[in-house]
């Protein structure tokens, strides 16, 4: 296949609690032609996770071992506590089928896979306002409040790399927002749709 017909790789990143996996759960639904990456972390399952469809959740000596054997794509450290990233050879995998390949990731794992897949597609997730932001943080109920204010901190920093990428969604809506996105990873780097 030539290379211009092959599907590019797409990251979508943004802030905590802003819908990054209730949009890439959206598209798992609707759009079973996009293949999602699914993330190793050291942190434990919220209720309702499952190994091995939302993460794949492992030790930290797992997951040391994977990097110390460069086996993840990007990873990082994450409101300074768990570990998060990309396992490589599954998307490798997906890319090299020609199957359209969605990363959801935290901004430190966009920033490594630009350095290592500059020809990716990054697409920014952003809230509405601020205020929505801190209420769907709330709202999960999922995090402590030292947890909510580590990550509304991070939050703040985050919301200030928009400009690092190619474009940007706000999440307003949920099938909206999905729709956007599968709709730009449609798009070639020129911008036509395939």
């Amino acid at each position: 296949m030539p290379r211009s017909d092959r599907p590019r790789l797409t990251v979508l990143a943004g802030p905590t609690a802003v819908g990054k996996g209730t949009v890439a759960a959206y598209i798992r639904e609707h759009h079973p032609e996009v293949w999602l990456s699914i993330s190793a972390t050291t942190r434990p399952p919220r209720p309702g996770e499952i190994d091995g469809v939302h993460y794949f959740f492992v030790s930290d000596e797992a997951f040391d071992a994977m990097v110390a054997r460069g086996e993840m794509l990007e990873w990082a450290v994450v409101h300074g506590r768990a570990k998060y990233g990309t396992p490589r050879g599954p998307v490798d995998a997906a890319l090299a089928a020609g199957r359209p390949t969605l990363l959801e990731i935290d901004l430190q794992g966009a920033r490594q896979v630009r350095e290592s897949a500059p020809d990716a597609f990054f697409v920014f997730l952003s809230p509405p306002s601020w205020d929505e932001l801190v209420r769907r943080l709330v709202g999960r109920g999922t995090e402590s409040a030292e947890e909510r204010r580590a990550r509304l901190s991070t939050a703040r920093v985050e919301l200030a790399s928009v400009t690092e990428f190619d474009a940007t969604i706000v999440n307003d809506d949920v099938q909206r927002a999905a729709e956007e996105l599968v709709s730009w990873m449609r798009s070639t780097p020129d911008g036509k749709q395939r």
